[in-house]
């Protein structure tokens, strides 16, 4: 595990609760995160992982229970106040226009801007230089800042948004299903930026269904099941099997097994 995440977590997310109408989608989850850490949050489809990084980054808010953010109480009205706060979300379906440059993706809505008499310009220099940079320090060689983001791959894509939240002063870095659509070597690149972003000593919150990509990146792993923890584990505390069988439903698979009078 990262000697880290002995510091104190730069986010507690406490007995959170959510409720839509008669719907609870989550039923009271407490997770903490720590700087320089990966923490890995696991679940198949429906076990409340996409409400829960809703309600850690503004999108909602809860019905129940504390956000704790660098010591003090958080209250985000949206999206806007978590990531003015430091907390950025990297979306599995990435909000980027393919045949745009790599530069101007990497800018938008904070593009850097230089004067010319009374006239402001965006300003190429600065973003192309930037941006081949931070590039360069993800481990991503562009052939130019120019490059069409439509001309990389899925896991340069994923690089270039989470090397642009880094930039902006992310202290939290969701990162939601970022391998989910990417081959073995994109998976790969996507997995090493991670550790290069932890390294930074950023938290990072890596959202997947893939044990084994959990596992290649993470420092402590979360497991939920129908809007409820089952659980939180440091590396070397759980094996590969143990947490596939909670994310599998942990007892109810065995209680299946047995009525089956065999092995799943």
């Amino acid at each position: 595990m990262n000697t880290r995440s002995i510091h104190e977590p730069i986010i507690r997310m406490i007995n959170i609760e959510k409720h839509f109408g008669s719907v609870i989608a989550l039923a009271g989850v407490s997770v903490d995160v720590y700087p320089g850490e990966c923490h890995c949050l696991l679940g198949d489809n429906g076990a409340g992982k996409s409400t829960f990084i809703k309600t850690m980054s503004g999108v909602h808010k809860p019905t129940a229970g504390e956000i704790i953010f660098e010591g003090k109480p958080m209250h985000f009205d949206d999206p806007r106040d978590a990531i003015s706060a430091g907390i950025a979300t990297v979306h599995q379906h990435l909000a980027m226009i393919p045949l745009m440059s790599v530069s101007r993706n990497f800018f938008m809505g904070n593009e850097p801007l230089k004067k010319i008499g009374p006239l402001k310009f965006f300003d190429h220099d600065l973003a192309n230089q930037v941006t081949m940079e931070e590039m360069r320090r993800m481990g991503i060689n562009l052939r130019g800042p120019d490059q069409a983001v439509g001309t990389l791959s899925g896991g340069e894509r994923q690089t270039v948004a989470i090397a642009r939240a880094v930039h902006f002063g992310a202290k939290v870095l969701i990162l939601d299903e970022p391998t989910s659509a990417l081959g073995v070597r994109q998976t790969a690149n996507v997995l090493a930026t991670i550790d290069k972003v932890r390294k930074q000593d950023i938290a990072v919150v890596f959202i997947t269904h893939n044990v084994r990509h959990a596992l290649a990146v993470g420092d402590r792993f979360t497991v939920l099941n129908r809007g409820q923890t089952l659980g939180t584990a440091q590396r070397g505390q759980i094996t590969p099997e143990e947490l596939q069988d909670m994310m599998a439903g942990g007892q109810e698979l065995v209680a299946l097994e047995d009525s089956l009078g065999g092995t799943i």
